[in-house]
């Protein structure tokens, strides 16, 4: 049976309303071969006090400052010893307690497994699955129009990554997807919801430097006049998204 290990990593900094649930979404998987990484930025609020709860089930602890998110990421990054990657950050969820069991029972040693992703509120509330829906089968081009597959629900061999791009601040998942995309060569849809994502994050929070961020990125993957025609596409598409649902749902 395929049994790789998976490392899972949790950024989190002063967020102990939701720690404990993005923990335990992780901490009671059927799978057992996980390997949990917590990269904490020295919060005050409580949240270490919820991460001690369960300082015998987590591989490692970093609890130190840092210099944004992708930093924060890069330390996990750099202790992992996992065949695959997953980033679950504080306030998002594996989908149910056999997302990971079920992802890998897919097929064997795939480069990338991907799925679906199911948009939920501060109260953990559903709202529907995201406007960006998972291509049936993920390649390059699978971006040009808006992050077709969310940073939680992508498995990526270690093999393949590189460290997040520090030059951006809020959508360097973007282009380090998009480098790992290229090297790949087994890409598997797993067809189904494999993560729960918290909407209302840094992005959303700072939505105008997230879009210029995102044009730059396209524009260094795709070219800019490509670029430029796409998201007239994408302004297109959320707009009508917006009109039949009072919501965009990214």
């Amino acid at each position: 049976m395929f049994q790789p290990k998976l490392s899972v990593i949790t950024i989190v900094y002063n967020n102990v309303r939701d720690i404990e649930r993005t923990m335990l979404s992780v901490l009671n998987q059927t799978y057992t071969n996980i390997e949990y990484l917590i990269i904490d930025g020295a919060s005050t609020d409580g949240t270490l006090d919820i991460i001690d709860k369960y300082r015998d089930r987590i591989s490692q602890l970093i609890s130190e400052p840092d210099n944004g998110i992708y930093d924060a990421m890069n330390k996990g990054l750099a202790i992992a010893t996992g065949d695959y990657v997953l980033f679950m950050n504080s306030g998002d969820e594996l989908y149910t307690n056999t997302t990971v069991a079920n992802v890998f029972a897919a097929v064997d040693d795939a480069d990338i497994y991907y799925g679906e992703t199911e948009m939920i509120n501060d109260a953990g509330e559903s709202l529907g699955q995201r406007r960006h829906k998972a291509p049936a089968q993920l390649n390059y081009k699978s971006f040009k129009y808006g992050m077709s597959v969310s940073h939680q629900a992508i498995y990526i061999k270690r093999s393949l990554i590189t460290p997040y791009n520090n030059q951006y601040q809020l959508s360097s998942d973007i282009d380090w997807i998009l480098n790992a995309i290229k090297k790949a060569k087994t890409i598997v849809n797993v067809n189904q919801y494999v993560a729960k994502y918290l909407v209302g994050g840094m992005s959303k929070k700072r939505h105008r430097q997230s879009l210029k961020e995102r044009f730059e990125i396209m524009k260094h993957h795709y070219g800019l006049l490509p670029t430029v025609f796409n998201h007239v596409v994408i302004a297109f598409n959320l707009g009508w998204y917006w009109l039949l649902n009072r919501r965009t749902n990214d």
